[in-house]
């Protein structure tokens, strides 16, 4: 199962993640589902009901537990980890899940999209 892990700034719509979809598309292929933290899930939610994609909510809490090919000191010091798009990512991929590479980011910068594949 492919994930798409999402990290965004407050300020993004859903064109920001919508972009940051399709320039992981055109990297990696299409992804079976995405994913975001439980606090920032309904914008994700919204690009999934568009897409027809299912999406996962993986516990904020959960993402200081997971080590990441990039590394964002205001992440890390707003969310504990070097990527909330690929922590997210990794965790809903679940256990031995690995990234297909670092996050990408969309064109207004407001949102991050990390993938990650596992069982």
């Amino acid at each position: 199962m492919r994930v798409a892990g999402f990290g965004f700034r407050r300020a993004a719509r859903l064109e920001s993640l919508a972009d940051a979809l399709a320039r992981l598309e055109t990297h990696y292929g299409v992804v079976d589902r995405l994913a975001a933290t439980q606090t920032m899930s309904s914008l994700v939610q919204e690009l999934g009901d568009r897409r027809g994609i299912a999406v996962i909510a993986v516990a904020d809490a959960a993402l200081a537990s997971v080590t990441t090919l990039t590394y964002s000191r205001h992440s890390l010091r707003t969310r504990g980890t070097g990527s909330v798009a690929e922590a997210v990512a990794l965790l809903a991929a679940g256990p031995d899940a690995t990234l297909f590479g670092p996050r990408l980011i969309s064109v207004d910068r407001l949102a991050t999209v990390a993938v990650a594949e596992g069982a």
